[in-house]
């Protein structure tokens, strides 16, 4: 019996070491010599604290700031230990209601805006995390923004545009704006007068 059962064993183990301790060791050093910032987690230091990640999207609700694309993340949104999507389909009352209310709420905080609103202003990523929004969702929010900052829509235009990103490899993925990297501009250059 135990001629049959060693060989088992034996691969059990060596596979469990090699699979589930040498390779990801291997794995995370060579992350952490290449690319290190992104295997720490794109982490955002202001002041010599953490504010956030480039890659998790975060709740803004104050009028001066760039707000992100809803969030579908734990209860009350934008919650990274429960990261997912709503999966409600295109005939689900729920998503139509949602929809629904997500465009009187978009047009009574920006009532300058009077054009179509971008589809991701309505709708959750399939996280519930996405820190970035569509530049025409971006550019929707200008006047808002513009108006509590008191600074030209303008000025608050060029900033948009210098933190669009195009495409990746100029053809993967779509032009892009981090809203957190936005909002911190927005603060460096337009700060708030208390």
């Amino acid at each position: 019996m135990w001629r049959q059962l060693l060989p088992g064993l034996r691969m059990t183990i060596v596979l469990t070491i090699l699979t589930g301790m040498v390779y990801p060791g291997v794995v995370t050093g060579l992350c952490q010599l290449f690319f290190k910032k992104q295997a720490d987690g794109s982490l955002i230091v202001k002041d010599g604290h953490v504010v956030g990640s480039a890659l998790i999207g975060q709740n803004f609700t104050r009028p001066e700031y760039f707000q992100p694309r809803l969030s579908a993340a734990g209860n009350d949104g934008y919650d990274p230990m429960a990261s997912g999507g709503s999966n409600l389909g295109p005939t689900s009352k729920k998503l139509a209601d949602r929809v629904k209310a997500s465009v009187e709420t978009f047009r009574k905080q920006d009532p300058e805006f009077t054009g179509p609103i971008p589809p991701d202003l309505l709708t959750t990523s399939a996280s519930g995390l996405d820190p970035d929004l569509s530049p025409p969702s971006a550019t929707a929010q200008i006047p808002r923004v513009a108006k509590a900052r008191g600074a030209s829509e303008q000025e608050i235009g060029h900033l948009v545009a210098q933190f669009t990103v195009d495409r990746d490899l100029g053809f993967l993925g779509e032009p892009r704006v981090n809203v957190l990297l936005l909002n911190l501009a927005l603060d460096e250059h337009f700060p708030l007068t208390k």
